[in-house]
C-alpha cells in the first residue's frame, strides 16, 4: 500500500527539523513543486586549554530542497535539480576553514518511471575550492523517493539518502501496524 504523499512530507519535514532550519517556499517559486527547503550550518573547533589557542576550525553547510509531486518526468527532475544548484551555489563562501557546502535534492512522488530514476542516479555535480580543495568542496546529493514502491533511489554521492528513507519507510510501517491493534 502506498503512503500518502502529504503525510510522508510531514514525516520528512519533522525528521529534518531536528538538525536543519526549515524554510518555507518563497513567492514566485510556484512553477516547480518545491515543498520546502532546509539549511544545515555547523562550525566546529578544537583548542588547546584556552580558546585563543586554536588547533583547528571547520565549517559545514548543507542546503536541502524537497520537491513533491504525483510524478516526475526526466525533464522536470532535471529542472528541479538545476534550480536547486542555481539557488545554492551563490551561498557558498569558500575560505580556509570551509570543509564543504553540499546541495541535497529530494524528489518525492507517488511513482517514478525507469527513465527518471536513471536521470536522478546519473546526475552529478562536484566543485573544489582552492588548491587541492584546501578551501572546501561542493557536491550534489540526489534522491528520488517512490512512495508506491516504498523505495529511494539516489546518485552515487547521495547513497546515504537511500538508507535514511529506508528507515523512514520502516518507521512508517511500524506506525501503521501499531495503530491497527
Amino acid at each position: 500500500m502506498a503512503i500518502d504523499r502529504s503525510i510522508f512530507l510531514e514525516i520528512v519535514k519533522d525528521a529534518y527539523s531536528a538538525y536543519y532550519t526549515i524554510l518555507p517556499v518563497e513567492e514566485g517559486e510556484e512553477e516547480l513543486p518545491l515543498a520546502f527547503r532546509a539549511e544545515y550550518n555547523v562550525r566546529d573547533e578544537q583548542y588547546f586549554f584556552v580558546k585563543s589557542a586554536n588547533i583547528w576550525k571547520n565549517e559545514k553547510h548543507e542546503f536541502c530542497f524537497v520537491f513533491s509531486a504525483p510524478g516526475f518526468d526526466p525533464a522536470l527532475a532535471e529542472k528541479c535539480i538545476d534550480f536547486s544548484l542555481k539557488e545554492m551555489l551563490p551561498k557558498v563562501k569558500p575560505h580556509k576553514e570551509h570543509q564543504y557546502t553540499n546541495c541535497k535534492v529530494i524528489l518525492i512522488a507517488d511513482a517514478f518511471d525507469a527513465e527518471t530514476i536513471r536521470t536522478v542516479r546519473k546526475k552529478r555535480f562536484s566543485r573544489s575550492y582552492g588548491p587541492l580543495s584546501t578551501h572546501g568542496y561542493t557536491e550534489l546529493l540526489c534522491a528520488a523517493v517512490d512512495l508506491g514502491e516504498r523505495k529511494a533511489y539516489a546518485n552515487r554521492v547521495g547513497h546515504d539518502l537511500e538508507e535514511f528513507f529506508g528507515k523512514l519507510f520502516a518507521l512508517r510501517s511500524e506506525d501503521t501496524q501499531g495503530n491497527g491493534k
